[in-house]
Parts: C-alpha cells; sequence; structure tokens
C-alpha cells in the first residue's frame, strides 16, 4: 500500500534527526514492501527565511492532502525578534488541521533510568500517557489582550471540545492497563468544573475503564512521587503543557520521546518534543531516538502498521542495550552510528519476522 507523509525538517538539529526518521523509514518500506511517499516542504523558522512565514500556504496544503506528518523541530534565537516566529507556525498548523489531542507517551528504559534526576527505584517501570487538548483553553480563548495596566486570558471549553478529548484518552486507556486520570482544578476553575462533570458523564461508556480525579497541584506532587502510579493522564490544554513537560524530564532526556497530535479529520501529525537545539546543530551528535519513535508512532496509529512499529521499537531499545549512547544519554555515539545500529536491528527484525512467517 502506498502512504503520501509531509515531511517538515524545520530547524536547527531538525534536519539531521529527520534524516534519521527517514533513514529508519525507507528501511521499513524495504524489507516490509510498503511504499512510502515523501514530500518535503519548509516549515518554521527555515520558511520565514525563504518566504517570510513560518507556515506558507504550499506548507500548509502539502499538509492537509497528506495521509501523516512528520516534523523534526522548530525555532531558535534566530527569529527571537521576527515578526512572526516559528512557533506562531506550529500554533495555526494545529488550529488549520483542527489537532486537538496531544499525545504523549513517558517510557523509562531500563538502560537509562540511572539518567533521571529522580531515584532508579521511583521511576523503573513507569509507562504513562499524557494526553493534552490543544486548541482550546487559554492559549486560544477570546478576549486577550494587554497593555501596561492590565491583562486578560480568557479560559474557556465546551463540553464537545472537553468530550472529544476525554473520549481520546479512554480510548487509549482500553488498549492500555484500563486507567484514566482526568486532572482539572474543579474546587477554583468554572471550566473544570464542566471538564470534570463531563468526564464523570463520560466514564459511564466506558465500565471497564477506572476513572480518577486529581487536582492539577496534586497531579504535579505525584508525577515526582509515584510515575508508576500513572496509566493515561487527560488535562486541558494548559495544565496538559506543564504537566507532559514536567513529566518528560523523568526520563533523564528530551531526546528520547516522541508525540502525536489529532484531531477529527484524517492526518496527524508526529513529532519529538524537545526543540531545536542551534547549539549543536551541524556536530552529529543530535539523539534521533526521538524522531525514530515518532515515526514508529506514525506507522502504529495512522497506518495501523504494529508490527513495523513493534520492530522499530525493539530496534531502539537493543540499541541502548548494546550500549550505543548519544551524548545527552551520557556515552558519544554520534548520531549517524546511533541510526545505523537502529537500522541494523530493524533488519534483522525483519527477517526474523519473515522466518516467522514461512
Amino acid at each position: 500500500m502506498s502512504y503520501l507523509i509531509t515531511v517538515l525538517p524545520g530547524d536547527g538539529i531538525g534536519p539531521e534527526i529527520m534524516s534519521s526518521g527517514i533513514a529508519v523509514l525507507k528501511t521499513v518500506g524495504q524489507y516490509f514492501q510498503h511504499d512510502f511517499k515523501l514530500e518535503e516542504h519548509a516549515f518554521g523558522g527555515a520558511a520565514i527565511d525563504l518566504t517570510g512565514k513560518p507556515l506558507p500556504e504550499k506548507t500548509l496544503t502539502a499538509c492537509k492532502h497528506a495521509d501523516a506528518i512528520l516534523l523534526a523541530a522548530i525555532g531558535g534565537p534566530k527569529w527571537d525578534l521576527a515578526p512572526s516566529r516559528p512557533e506562531d507556525g506550529l500554533l495555526a498548523l494545529r488550529k488549520e488541521l483542527g489537532l486537538f489531542a496531544n499525545i504523549r507517551p513517558i517510557s523509562i528504559s531500563e538502560h537509562i533510568a540511572h539518567l533521571s534526576p529522580l531515584k532508579k527505584e521511583v521511576v523503573a517501570g513507569s509507562d504513562f500517557v499524557v494526553v493534552r487538548e490543544l486548541t482550546g483553553g487559554l492559549y486560544f480563548g477570546e478576549p486577550k489582550y494587554w497593555n501596561e495596566k492590565k491583562a486578560i486570558d480568557t479560559l474557556s471549553y465546551s463540553s464537545l471540545e472537553i468530550e472529544r478529548i476525554l473520549i481520546q484518552a479512554f480510548e487509549l486507556a482500553k488498549k492500555r492497563r484500563k486507567k484514566v486520570t482526568s486532572v482539572d482544578k474543579a474546587n477554583v476553575l468554572a471550566s473544570s468544573k464542566l471538564w470534570r462533570k463531563t468526564a464523570d458523564r463520560i466514564a459511564k461508556n466506558y465500565p471497564e475503564i477506572t476513572l480518577e480525579h486529581l487536582y492539577v497541584d496534586a497531579a504535579a506532587m505525584h508525577i515526582i512521587k509515584e510515575p508508576q502510579h500513572f496509566d493515561v493522564i487527560v488535562t486541558e490544554n494548559l495544565f496538559g503543557d506543564i504537566l507532559s513537560d514536567e513529566a518528560s524530564v523523568i526520563v533523564g532526556s528530551l531526546g528520547v520521546l516522541p508525540s502525536a497530535s489529532h484531531g477529527e479529520a484524517f492526518v496527524s501529525l508526529y513529532e519529538p518534543i524537545h526543540g531545536s537545539a542551534p547549539n549543536i546543530a551541524g556536530e552529529n551528535v543530535a539523539n534521533p531516538i526521538s524522531m525514530i519513535l515518532s515515526v514508529s508512532m506514525m506507522l502504529e496509529q495512522s497506518f495501523h502498521l504494529t508490527k513495523e512499529s513493534a520492530v522499530i521499537k525493539q530496534a531502539v531499545e537493543n540499541t541502548l542495550t548494546e550500549g550505543f549512547l548519544t551524548k545527552d544519554l551520557g556515552g558519544d555515539t554520534t548520531t549517524t552510528a546511533f541510526t545505523n545500529q537502529v537500522i541494523h536491528f530493524i533488519r534483522e527484525g525483519a527477517k526474523k519476522d519473515a522466518a516467522d512467517t514461512f
């Protein structure tokens, strides 16, 4: 089967790690006989340099017509004073595509658990997902303005916006350990009162799923004290932004965490959660794991190629097991060398799969 993928390398280390992701994708296509058609387009700071806009119309059109989108990283101090920043392009893309659900898996490999700022016994075995509402709340509410004497942000949610993100969380929990933690501030915020009431209502459609409620401050504490407690965390935009960044730190490196953004339309976007790291761009030291695992998420969640996705994840794990660690993980393996080793294990996994089939 043929799949059309829009590729957005972006800025800083983006092109380097995207090269790793594409190399892995092409290897999977070769060994599992899939036709991945790739269209590369400018986005973020790179697009500002070319067109003056972080999200050119040509790029947006390509994203709308793709089966999936791969984004590496955007931004950097070069564009801090630009009339339109690279991050504005990402917000616009999410809005244009209706990407309301951000999925961030937080999984601690035993081979890098020692890098966590928390004790190894606290984080070992942690495996949960943060589901963040992405197109509502304070970031998009109106009115919004400020001057030197006053500022206003509007926190607004409709029951429909809350319902659809909760359904994403409950459906995900069905495939995992069947537990959803809904995070709000219902003791203070009106929007959170609606959020909690809606969560209780949606939970009735999923009797096999355990629902618990936590205030956001308590959730922040429990993520540090007992991350193994969680399975699926679902929350609104601002809380999700903060909690998912907090959760990512306990892994020890942002370089190992992928993410997905889904909407009601068919196309979804897959990207690492880290930034563009312009200080190490071009040095061949960036960790490509987050990009490679974003490719794995795309294969599983957009194309339903679960076997191929699993082969990639196992290849990454095998590479870590063999002691191939990039600079952020305490090693000296280059981006290229790590990627080549992952590709080696993908080939081995594909050959084993073929042997088992026949």
